[in-house]
Order: C-alpha cells, then sequence, then structure tokens
C-alpha cells in the first residue's frame, strides 16, 4: 500500500493515539531509513532509542532466522536456552543478581513497583517500620500502564484516566533538600532515572544520586533507577547509573535490549528478590526465545565491534559541534547529556517544532521532547560524518529562523551551555 491509503485506513480503523509524520518507510540500512521512493533519511532517534545497531545489521538478521526456524515461544512454564544466557549477561553488565524478563519497558517498570511495595512487606513482616509510598522525580516518564503512569510526572499523561495508583510523591529534580524533607519511613523506594529521557535528557546530579541512595539506606527503603533509555550502553556505560558509582536495588532495561524486538528486564538484589515467590508475577510472552537470542546477540556486537567505546567517542564529537553551534546562536540555551543521548534545548517550543520539522525536510530525523528540546538518540554505529551532516543542517535552520543568532561572547557561552 501506498502513504494515502495507509493514513486513509488508518484514520478509519485505528485508535487516535499518535501524530505521525507523512512517511512510509519501507526498510533501513544502517543508519537510515527508507521510504516508499527510495528516498534515505539519517535517523537520529532510531525508534526513540531502540535500534541501537542501526537497520539491517547481519547479526541480528541471522540469529532471527536462525531462532524462527527452531523455537519462537514455549510459554514460561518450560525452559528454553535463553533466558539463562541472557540473565548471566545482564546480571554481570549491571551488578545486580536476578532478572525478571517483560516484554516493554512499562511492563519491567510495573514489576520494579510491585518488587518494591512486596520487599516493604517482607520488612514489615519482619518487623520494620516501612510504608508503602513512591518518591518520583519531577520531569519523570516510566511508562503509560498504570504503575507506570502514576509515577510519570506530567498531569497530561496521568489525569485523563486519574484516580491513578495513589501513594506517588513528586520531589523536585536534582533538589537534594526537597527529597530530604518528603523522605520518611513512609517511603518504600526513591524512583529515578540517571539521564531523564522524555524529561529532556536532564542527568542527575552526583549529590542527589548520593542522597537517594543514603535515605534508602537508612531505612530499608529501595532505590529504583529507570535506564529504559539510558541503559544498554546509550551513554557509553552499559548503565547511566555506573558512570556515578551507585548500584541501585532495582534497574528497569527494555528499548534497545533485543535489536527492536520487543523485550524489557527488571533486575534486582539477592536482598530484593526474597519478596517474590511463584505465583507473584509472571507473563506470557517475557523472555521468549526468540527475543532472549536476539538480545544475546545485542550485547556480544555491542562488546565485539567495540561500540561502547565508539559511542563515546562519537556522542563526544557529537555534543562538541552542539556547544559549537550553540555558541553562534542565541537560540540554544542548553546542551546536555552523554555518549549518544544528547539534547539541545531551545528558547521557543514553536522554533522546536519548527526546527524538527525542518530537518525532516532536510531528511534527517530528530524529535521534541518537553516542549523546547531537541532529543538526539541515534544508532550507536553512526559515524562522524553522519554528525557533520546534522550540525550542517541544524546551523542551516537556525541561521534561517531563529531570532537573535549572533555570536555569543566566550563568557556567554560557557555559563549557558553546559554537560
Amino acid at each position: 500500500m501506498k502513504l494515502d491509503t495507509v493514513r486513509a485506513v488508518e484514520a478509519r480503523l485505528l485508535l487516535s493515539t499518535y501524530e505521525r509524520n507523512p512517511l512510509l518507510f519501507v526498510r533501513g540500512e544502517g543508519v537510515h531509513l527508507i521510504d516508499e521512493d527510495d528516498q534515505r533519511y539519517l535517523d537520529l532517534l532510531s525508534g526513540i532509542g531502540v535500534n541501537a545497531l542501526g537497520y539491517g545489521h547481519p547479526a541480528i538478521e541471522e540469529t532471527i532466522a536462525r531462532q524462527s526456524r527452531a523455537l519462537i515461544h514455549t510459554s514460561n512454564l518450560y525452559f528454553h536456552e535463553g533466558q539463562a544466557e541472557l540473565a548471566l549477561r545482564l546480571t554481570e553488565m549491571t551488578g545486580l543478581d536476578r532478572v525478571f524478563f517483560a516484554n516493554t519497558g512499562t511492563e519491567a517498570w510495573e514489576a520494579a513497583m510491585k518488587l518494591a511495595r512486596a520487599h516493604a512487606g517482607l520488612l514489615r513482616a519482619e518487623g520494620k517500620s516501612i510504608g508503602t509510598k513512591f518518591l518520583a522525580l519531577e520531569q519523570s516518564f516510566h511508562g503509560r500502564t498504570f504503575g507506570s503512569v502514576s509515577t510519570t510526572y506530567k498531569a497530561k499523561y496521568r489525569e485523563p484516566f486519574g484516580p491513578v495508583v495513589p501513594g506517588v510523591e513528586f520531589v523536585r529534580f536534582n533538589d537534594v533538600d526537597d527529597l530530604r524533607t518528603k523522605f520518611s519511613n513512609e517511603v518504600c523506594a526513591i524512583m529515578v532515572e540517571s539521564i531523564q529521557g522524555e524529561g529532556g535528557i536532564r542527568p542527575l546530579t552526583q549529590e542527589f544520586f548520593d542522597a537517594a541512595r543514603e535515605l534508602t539506606e537508612s531505612t530499608g527503603a529501595l532505590l529504583i533507577a529507570d535506564e529504559i533509555q539510558a541503559g544498554m550502553g546509550r551513554t557509553g556505560k552499559w548503565c547511566g547509573y555506573q558512570h556515578y558509582g551507585i548500584r541501585p536495588d532495582i534497574t528497569t532495561l527494555a528499548k534497545p535490549l533485543a535489536g527492536g524486538i520487543p523485550l524489557g528486564a527488571v533486575l534486582c538484589t539477592e536482598e530484593v528478590s526474597r519478596a517474590i515467590h511463584p505465583g507473584m508475577h509472571g507473563t506470557t510472552f517475557g523472555g521468549g526465545p526468540l527475543a532472549c537470542a536476539v538480545a544475546i546477540t545485542v550485547i556480544d556486537t555491542i562488546e565485539r565491534e567495540g561500540l561502547l567505546e565508539h559511542v563515546v567517542e562519537v556522542g563526544d564529537y557529537f555534543q562538541k559541534e552542539l556547544r559549537a553551534i550553540a555558541a553562534r546562536h542565541d537560540a540554544i540555551v542548553d546542551v546536555r547529556g552523554k555518549g549518544l543521548m544528547l539534547a539541545a534545548e531551545l528558547d521557543s517550543a514553536d522554533l522546536a517544532k519548527l526546527v524538527v520539522k525542518e530537518m525532516l525536510q532536510r531528511k534527517i530525523l530528530i524529535n521534541c521532547t518537553s516542549d523546547t528540546v531537541l532529543r538526539f538518540l541515534p544508532p550507536y554505529v553512526l559515524q562522524k560524518e553522519h554528525v557533520d551532516q546534522a550540525i550542517t543542517a541544524l546551523d542551516g535552520i537556525l541561521k534561517e529562523h531563529a531570532h537573535g543568532t549572533a555570536v555569543r561572547g566566550a563568557n556567554e557561552a560557557g555559563g549557558n551551555v553546559r554537560g
């Protein structure tokens, strides 16, 4: 079907949940998506952080073909080889002890919430005083199921479905005093993203992360790190929290985990795992043979091709080039992020929307989050020449459309643009 036909059918049959761009992609190669007219688009979004190895990677294609011939699904009533092998890799990567496989990031987050409540119940049964409250952060995004959306900050995600799950309070982002004020033995978990994704690519400070770890350890509450967007190597380490020297009690992974095949995972310490026994939680499709096989291939390929190091090198170059154009355009008020999880924040929501549209016209895919933040989540196989292409396009768009493009003085640029 052609684009016009697809749009007409979707308009008649699908729930209205997405504002799609008028493009019909039919295949992908490397860092490019290719539309029905054989036009190539540089993808700096990678399916919202999913396609870490880009498109058409031979290792993924070979694994899918091989595993689909052998076994796609069995259910979790039986064993297959993939879960144990993948769990070994994930526990080694994260420093945690136990794994539960889900289908998506939001389901992994649901499992993390259930683990935290169950663990608090176990502690109460053992005589400790601990409640059921969650502390999440302002601007957080943890998913769209009921538990996940309850811990997601923006009202537009929660209010249409209220009442959502009770017992959640939001802490001001990176505000240690607010965190200490709101923490008590009523809290069963503090929930963070090491780098907020939908919230605008905003890293936690070391001070805030340290305080969260200290507070939870003082009462037996859990520290939960959402690594669904920042994890699996996107920042140059397997998990974003590893940049801080902190190990959480629970973490969640998804997005790039299985290279485009749906798969999520929640990992926890041995202590937390005491709270779960057979029958308390489960999944039909999570951790199936096909998804596990592809995830193992993704991890092995990242290691074999040295992509963690590559992410750091190309990410540093990308951020340097973003800072360079920020010094020329007052419209860019901040550059931040780590590895290939980067953002350029603009001074206008209208300008940010226009830039995304103009980049699309130049056949470069990015998106805007938190109204004013241009978000870059490219495949890990991105090269410097692709960065140059994007920077040239962005620079040209801002010259044409942004008000106030005068070169900043060195002191002003240094004060406004941070990592």
